[in-house]
């Protein structure tokens, strides 16, 4: 009796979460798919059409560009935040103020709402008189935001300006983690340096660095507002992200039928691959 009265409690307090769940979650993903089947016809008009919007995304060059340059973006970024945040809490104190203090410093990034992160960095590399870009132009490059290669580079830095933080604390938990008995016996066994990071750090990092990536790229394959402050998708649609892509038509197109389609297929891809990471990361957490 006490254990079903306290799963009814239980229940109870959970009831809020399961709502807002179902309101934030459950309900749009709903109307999505029921645009993504439908097309309207005057307003509020609307008739079943299958799959023709799903046919519509799949064959439009438009798509496909917009999904690899996602897809490439995200590779990129996480390829430098990983090994980049791994370094940077390889080499912070471990405990003590300068610890504490650092870590509330790394913190602040991440505090930060995306459209002021973008603003931050739009001031910061326009032309003439933002700091990174007479920088550059100081060094006797030219700074240009024509350029799509100085373009992603910038993305690619601002990017890792706001989320390498969390890369560092997850991995900075994960070293504290670990048992001092691991470092004493790699000492004992004289290994030092890359032999105690490859031996005794790393694979205790499996687990928290699977999280990461996830997280990241989860994060990172929709990026919008920071990209769109900064570059609107230019130049051309050099950095025309899927996120962009699907505003573009939903929104300011107004197209229900090929944006539904189009989040559809946005949310599958997400799923399926934060299927493969989850089912790591329980692998590796049963180990």
């Amino acid at each position: 009796m006490i254990s079903k009265s306290k799963d009814k409690i239980a229940y109870l307090l959970l009831s809020p979460a399961l709502l807002l769940m179902l309101i934030s979650g459950v309900i749009p993903m709903s109307m999505i798919l029921y645009f993504s089947v439908h097309d309207s016809f005057f307003g509020n008009n609307f008739f079943w059409v299958g799959m023709y919007w799903f046919q519509q995304v799949l064959s439009s060059s438009d798509f496909y560009g917009a999904f690899f340059r996602s897809l490439g973006f995200s590779a990129l970024i996480i390829s430098i935040e990983i090994p980049l945040g791994i370094y940077i809490a390889l080499r912070l104190p471990k405990k003590g103020f300068l610890s504490n203090l650092y870590i509330v410093l790394i913190s602040l990034p991440l505090l930060m709402p995306s459209i002021v992160v973008g603003h931050i960095w739009k001031f910061l590399t326009l032309p003439g008189i933002g700091l990174i870009s007479s920088s550059v132009d100081f060094l006797g490059v030219i700074y240009d935001m024509n350029n799509p290669i100085i373009v992603w580079i910038t993305l690619a830095l601002m990017d890792c300006w706001h989320w390498t933080s969390l890369v560092i604390l997850l991995c900075f938990a994960g070293l504290k983690n670990i048992p001092e008995a691991y470092y004493q016996a790699a000492l004992v066994d004289g290994a030092k340096g890359w032999l105690v990071f490859k031996y005794v750090q790393l694979p205790k990092l499996k687990l928290v660095l699977l999280i990461a990536i996830l997280l990241r790229f989860m994060d990172s394959l929709i990026i919008y507002t920071e990209a769109y402050i900064l570059t609107r998708g230019g130049p051309g649609v050099s950095t025309t992200f899927l996120s962009h892509e699907l505003v573009q038509t939903a929104t300011i197109q107004f197209d229900l039928g090929e944006g539904g389609a189009m989040s559809v297929i946005y949310s599958l891809v997400v799923l399926c691959v934060s299927w493969v990471f989850f089912s790591l990361i329980v692998r590796k957490n049963n180990e």
